[in-house]
């Protein structure tokens, strides 16, 4: 099993809680996450891109650095890890990508991939004038294929003419060609989105929800995604982010969790939904869809906080290890993790969870 690590982009990292770690992104921060998982073995580092924050009395994602550019920084500070930046599609134009591409390849000498996101948070892109409107919910796969297509030329050939419905190339050019095949991901998990990502991409993420299925959960939505590669022809790798709250016991975790969703910000987690709800056409399998039913638990049936975020595994270091071990089982190629504190998270996770997974064993044997 692969093992990546979302890094901490933005503030506070993906808990929305006033009780959970509060820090600014910065250079450091993120060079020392960065280097503690190549140091630990883990295959890749990702930074998403965030234009607007969710506010709340957290400020949640209201401080954001810029994912090419920190990305650059981390490749030239590291040496093995794969590093990858998300480019928002509606704002950065496709050559002005492919370069930015080939010059991160030339900084981590062939470690550098993209991330390819549709933008579906109008927030994001209408402070700036640059929402294409509503219609974008419906074709902004079109759209990103189109953008795939052309960013793919320039990167493999130079040259692009392509014409489309929303790209006019002219013969666009771009030198000097990268050193190697410039991966690509995306976290499609709508039908539409899997599609899109098994013609196009070199990854996808699945969306799991943590919860009494979760093993079951994950084998569908393997299955999912291997239809639709067999469709396209081809066989990606298949990752899922997850979020590890992790102590001694599971009841300490446990205890770590209930104490983060009783600070639930539950205004940032409304401001998340509201931008999840804007997209009348999304799929129930959809990023979109699954914002939304995350965020409408922010209050349970009891009345109870919860912070509403992604699927997390809260347990103690074996059961975390024998989670993960089971997940890779499902046909999983590999995870991508938060932590609640990432410091803190990452050495416990190099030095007490994943000396435990099997699915880790012959990793660790090759870096010895």
């Amino acid at each position: 099993m692969d093992l990546g690590v979302f890094i901490p982009i933005a503030n506070n990292g993906w808990i929305r809680s006033t009780n959970s770690p509060q820090y600014l992104p910065t250079f450091d921060l993120n060079r020392e996450v960065t280097q503690r998982a190549e140091k630990y073995g883990f295959e890749f580092a990702l930074a998403m891109v965030k234009l607007r924050g969710s506010g709340g009395v957290t400020k949640h994602w209201d401080y954001n650095l810029e994912p090419f550019t920190l990305i650059s920084a981390l490749a030239a500070v590291t040496s093995r890890i794969q590093v990858f930046a998300t480019v928002p599609t509606l704002v950065v134009p496709p050559a002005i990508a492919a370069r930015m591409a080939t010059t991160i390849d030339s900084v981590s000498k062939g470690r550098f991939g993209i991330n390819l996101i549709t933008g579906w948070q109008p927030a994001e892109y209408s402070q700036m004038g640059l929402w294409p409107g509503d219609e974008h919910f419906k074709n902004r796969y079109d759209f990103v294929e189109e953008y795939t297509i052309i960013l793919k030329e320039l990167l493999e050939t130079g040259v692009s003419n392509f014409k489309g419905q929303f790209f006019q190339m002219d013969d666009c050019r771009m030198l000097p060609l990268p050193s190697r095949r410039i991966p690509l991901m995306s976290a499609g998990s709508s039908d539409r989105g899997m599609e899109f990502a098994s013609k196009y991409c070199d990854y996808n993420f699945c969306g799991l929800e943590v919860g009494p299925n979760l093993i079951d959960a994950a084998r569908a939505d393997v299955a999912r995604l291997r239809a639709a590669n067999t469709k396209m022809g081809k066989t990606i790798k298949i990752y899922a982010l997850l979020g590890i709250i992790a102590d001694e016991t599971d009841a300490a975790a446990q205890a770590k969790k209930d104490h983060y969703d009783a600070g639930a910000d539950l205004d940032a987690i409304e401001t998340m939904r509201q931008q999840a709800a804007a997209d009348k056409f999304a799929a129930t399998n959809s990023l979109a869809a699954r914002a939304q039913k995350r965020a409408a638990t922010a209050v349970t049936a009891d009345g109870k906080k919860s912070t509403g975020g992604s699927g997390r595994l809260v347990g103690s270091y074996e059961t975390i290890a024998r989670t993960l071990d089971e997940l890779a089982e499902t046909g999983l190629d590999g995870v991508m993790l938060t932590f609640d504190d990432f410091i803190i998270g990452i050495e416990q996770f190099g030095q007490r969870i994943q000396p435990l997974m099997k699915s880790r064993s012959s990793m660790l044997a090759a870096a010895e």
